[in-house]
């Protein structure tokens, strides 16, 4: 419809430039005014007439007095014999100049094709666009199986290289391979080495793989095709797979290259699944692509590299030798790796000189790349709100709260009680996780809400862990608790400020029995296995593997992990209530303290039990 209106528009605009070009001629050719041949002979015989000029079948009579007429004669008709017939004084006519004109082409045109060609042109282009706009149409229904796969051409200013790439060095060097593939193929033909066909990223949303993808492509300086999974699928059957032939036809022209598939999850899930499993759709776009990665010849150049955070639903005919064989896991970033990011995307920011990015990368444990670069720039636009030039430690502090929590709600109105409430529940948090040498350090506690929370206490691990012991959890149980516990020993009753700590308690107490195996009681196993049945956005099943006893004996080892924290908790509040005080007012005065301020009020943070270790 769009497309219809703009084209009535343009014939519109046409016809407009068309009739002013053609009334301006007429015009200008109406400024003499037409009379008759009697007046013609009148004024001849009056001597009133200067000039005359005889083009075809007009006559053009210039008066004394500078006025100009048009006359119509006979077109086989002279003017001499005109004027002789209707005798015309020789005498009189002696003393008019007069000259004849050959028609000009110009006036030709206007005066004699155009009025038969102009409505002729118009209905020309008005035919012209209407079928333009039908083949249009006709060939987006023809290349509606095409595929739509965006075409990245190596180019000098713009291509991503394994520079722009901070960390992963793991990945990096397992990719350099398939760069040398790329660019140097012969060496490994010779050899009769077969580099594998598809590469599988796997890791964390925002780690990088779609940017390590094009990196790839940017050092083997080929063509990159970036398609996601999701534009596969379409409402009509067979055309995802269609579309699947049309991009490896693609690629197989442009060898090589590098096929990247974003979200392979999305039309790569394990076949047969069941309810909400299977799509028939999805299972033939699937199907086409293990046929065209089998379809290689030995020495076609195309590497697909395909990413998913999901690869524990892929289907395993993807995952066999000569498909997705080579998988490579990118983790999320460690301090170093942090910092190296947090360079990377501050190049073109204005930092201030105070800033050290080691410690911004200190406070984000755990963070993504994504979410790093999130952070800057959320710290420049903070920057820019408070209209300054340079961006500070305290815009960078203030964004990695709002990534983490969200914004600051100081607008919000609450109740002193409410706000004594707050106080008294993040100060339990913060004294049990200074207090619990097992726990991490606090680095901020404040009673501003943020986000959904209505305070917050954020504890930063002194270094990366992998690794995480059964005493580090009940830790984590016992901060979790404290606040609830506080508020029942100060104010005798507990309000739902809680909720959120009871459930993440709850939850990491489940765990520890059913994923982890840390319970003395039900031995070194796992409990349950889920599995992947989507049904309306929801998981709906999970087989049991265990009897209604085991379920039982689940729930009463759950009860046995909280209480245990419950109790580290509760002995540390009524050890330290001085302590607890003292961070109370503090809250109720300032609403906020930081780690030097609270340490401070409270003591250093006492030292990490080491185990003990014996030797025979």
């Amino acid at each position: 419809m769009k497309k219809l209106i703009r084209n009535f528009l343009l014939f519109f605009i046409i016809f407009l430039v068309i009739a002013a070009v053609f009334s301006s001629f007429t015009d200008q050719k109406g400024k003499s005014e037409t009379v008759g041949l009697e007046t013609l002979i009148s004024r001849i015989n009056n001597d009133e007439i200067g000039e005359l000029v005889v083009s075809g079948d007009k006559i053009t009579a210039t008066l004394k007095d500078g006025k100009s007429e048009s006359i119509r004669k006979e077109p086989n008709e002279s003017l001499s014999a005109l004027l002789s017939n209707f005798a015309v004084d020789p005498a009189k006519v002696a003393g008019v100049k007069i000259s004849v004109k050959d028609e000009s082409g110009w006036d030709y045109w206007l005066a004699n094709i155009i009025p038969f060609l102009l409505p002729l042109l118009l209905v020309g282009i008005f035919i012209f666009f209407t079928m333009r706009g039908l083949q249009g149409a006709n060939s987006r229904a023809m290349s509606f199986g095409q595929s739509t796969a965006k075409d990245f051409k190596p180019d000098a200013k713009n291509r991503a290289t394994f520079k722009d790439v901070a960390g992963a060095k793991e990945a990096k060097e397992e990719l350099q391979e398939i760069v040398e593939f790329l660019r140097f193929p012969k060496k490994f033909h010779d050899l009769g080495a077969k580099i594998p066909r598809g590469v599988l990223l796997l890791g964390a949303p925002g780690t990088g793989k779609t940017l390590l993808a094009r990196s790839v492509a940017g050092e083997a300086q080929v063509p990159f095709f970036h398609m996601s999974g999701s534009e596969f699928v379409e409402m009509f059957v067979g055309v995802g797979a269609s579309r699947v032939r049309s991009l490896f036809e693609k690629a197989k022209k442009n060898a090589p290259c590098i096929v990247f598939i974003d979200e392979i999850d999305a039309v790569g899930r394990r076949r047969g699944a069941g309810l909400g499993g299977s799509h028939d759709e999805r299972e033939q776009t699937l199907n086409q692509i293990l046929v065209e990665m089998d379809g290689f010849e030995p020495t076609q150049s195309i590497i697909v590299i395909a990413a998913t955070n999901r690869p524990d639903v892929l289907d395993p005919a993807l995952l066999r030798p000569g498909r997705f064989d080579r998988r490579v896991m990118i983790d999320l970033p460690d301090l170093k790796d942090r910092e190296d990011i947090l360079l990377v995307h501050a190049r073109k920011k204005p930092l201030s000189k105070k800033v050290d990015l080691k410690v911004v990368a200190g406070r984000t444990s755990g963070f993504s790349g994504a979410d790093l670069a999130n952070i800057l720039n959320e710290a420049a636009i903070l920057a820019a709100r408070n209209n300054k030039k340079e961006i500070v430690n305290e815009d960078l502090f203030e964004a990695i709260e709002k990534v983490m929590i969200g914004p600051e709600r100081k607008s919000r109105v609450i109740t002193d009680k409410e706000k004594k409430i707050t106080a008294y529940h993040e100060a339990g948090h913060a004294l049990v996780a200074h207090f619990l040498p097992d726990a991490d350090p606090v680095h901020k506690v404040s009673i501003i809400a943020r986000g959904s929370a209505g305070g917050y206490t954020l504890k930063v691990p002194s270094e990366d862990r992998h690794m995480h012991s059964k005493s580090e959890f009940i830790s984590e149980i016992a901060v979790l608790l404290a606040g609830h516990l506080v508020e029942k020993t100060i104010f005798g009753e507990v309000t739902t400020g809680a909720t959120s700590d009871l459930r993440r308690a709850t939850s990491l107490a489940r765990s520890l029995i059913t994923d982890f195996g840390m319970s003395d009681h039900l031995g070194p196993r796992t409990y349950g296995e889920k599995e992947e049945m989507i049904f309306l956005g929801r998981e709906i099943h999970e087989q049991r593997d265990y009897s209604e006893k085991v379920a039982e004996q689940i729930d009463q080892e759950i009860s046995g992990f909280i209480k245990q924290g419950e109790a580290q908790a509760a002995e540390i509040i009524n050890r330290e209530k001085e302590q607890l005080e003292k961070i109370v007012l503090v809250l109720l005065e300032k609403e906020t303290l930081e780690k030097e301020e609270f340490e401070q009020l409270v003591g250093p943070k006492p030292a990490k039990r080491e185990a003990a270790v014996s030797v025979d």
